[in-house]
């Protein structure tokens, strides 16, 4: 099987991050900041080492200042749901997963927020930041940015509005599903105020990882409660990091793997890792973009692709070409709505969807010039 739906999860992961979660299963299993015995002080240490990885991956001085979730949805919903009030008003895109669009359209629904969705200039996806400028208002707490478009893969400026939200004074999340461990996130230098992020995906960690940072001038408040193992004589939850994010027992096995990955990223460089996966994107997308039958939906010009080909052939459905791919061609895709309907609305793909090519770090060019004749047989034959 050549596995392409690294943007789903990635696939291999590192050989560290194996050998990791195997030898902390049979060796250090135990919980992390509920015991003093010898096997919880390593289970703790294996946390925060993997706490520092981070905060050193995103150039954030206080590791403390992240807390681990079971994947990004949790983080996003703990953002989103930590720090709006009553009143509110949110700017975002239609580029956003169902992450960050369905909590907000709850908040909505019961009348506690409002928001604005910037539109996308063009069939790839592009946002304007100065369009996310014109959107923020006298009430605007929050502007909520993904890093990359999970349909199309081009990168957005997010940067610049980091910088937009600076000057306005307002919260910026950034969603960094796709785009931990490959494309440069520094919070300091872009004023992310808070970052949601998966394990699993770009930084090559397993399944059921994930984590938010906070700054410490967010005045975030817990929408789960539960033991901590900090002040267990009060019934009050904690409301200091990264307790107030941290109810129940960690995925301690998960993040001593996402600490292994994450070491392999510091080691290997986002800049190698994000060069690597622009040379592969770039030869399927010059293999693909001369077929008259198939039509591109991402683009590999100046540098704005995180590593996605979305396409569609002619008179197919997306579910369609994909169940060839898996059965003939044996090759591993994502079809479909990719859980961003406003993405697919905004690109007028509402009725076949479309195959997203995630490519990863360890993809080579012989697999991705055999998925290029593959698909290029596909429409031939269509």
């Amino acid at each position: 099987m050549i596995y392409l739906d690294n943007a789903a999860t990635s696939y291999p992961k590192p050989q560290e991050v194996y050998d990791r979660v195997y030898s902390f299963m049979k060796e250090t299993c135990a919980n992390p900041g509920r015991s003093s015995h010898e096997m919880a002080r390593k289970s703790a240490e294996c946390v925060n080492n993997t706490r520092e990885g981070l905060a050193a991956l995103f150039n954030i001085d206080d590791p403390m200042r992240i807390g681990f979730t079971p994947n990004a949805t949790y983080a996003l919903n703990m953002a989103i749901q930590g720090v709006l009030r009553k009143g509110d008003h949110v700017v975002t895109t239609a580029m956003e997963h169902n992450s960050v669009l369905r909590p907000l359209y709850e908040l909505k629904k019961n009348g506690i927020i409002s928001y604005t969705i910037v539109k996308p200039k063009n069939r790839f996806g592009e946002i304007d930041a100065y369009a996310i400028s014109k959107a923020v208002g006298i009430n605007t707490r929050l502007i909520v940015l993904t890093a990359s478009s999970n349909v199309t893969g081009t990168i957005m400026p997010y940067a610049e509005v980091g910088e937009i939200a600076r000057k306005r004074g307002v919260y910026y999340l950034l969603d960094a599903s796709q785009g931990a461990g490959v494309l440069p996130i520094d919070v300091k230098k872009m004023n992310i105020t808070m970052l949601a992020f998966p394990g699993h995906k770009g930084l090559l960690g397993p399944q059921g990882t994930g984590g938010l940072y906070v700054d410490e001038r967010v005045p975030l408040r817990s929408i789960i409660q539960g033991g901590t193992g900090s002040r267990s004589f009060e019934t009050i939850h904690p409301s200091f990091m990264p307790d107030i994010l941290e109810s129940g027992t960690l995925n301690t096995p998960g993040i001593a793997g996402l600490g292994a990955a994450v070491d392999f990223i510091l080691k290997t460089g986002t800049k190698a890792i994000l060069e690597k996966k622009e040379q592969l994107t770039k030869l399927l997308y010059e293999r693909l973009s001369g077929h008259k039958k198939i039509r591109l939906y991402s683009t590999c010009e100046d540098h704005k692709n995180s590593g996605i080909i979305a396409f569609i052939i002619e008179g197919m459905d997306s579910s369609e070409i994909a169940g060839i791919l898996d059965s003939k061609y044996h090759i591993a895709v994502r079809p479909g709505f990719h859980c961003a309907p406003l993405a697919h609305r905004e690109l007028r793909t509402e009725k076949s969807g479309l195959v997203r090519i995630s490519i990863g770090y360890f993809n080579t060019p012989d697999e991705i010039q055999y998925a290029a004749d593959s698909i290029i047989e596909i429409a031939d034959n269509a």
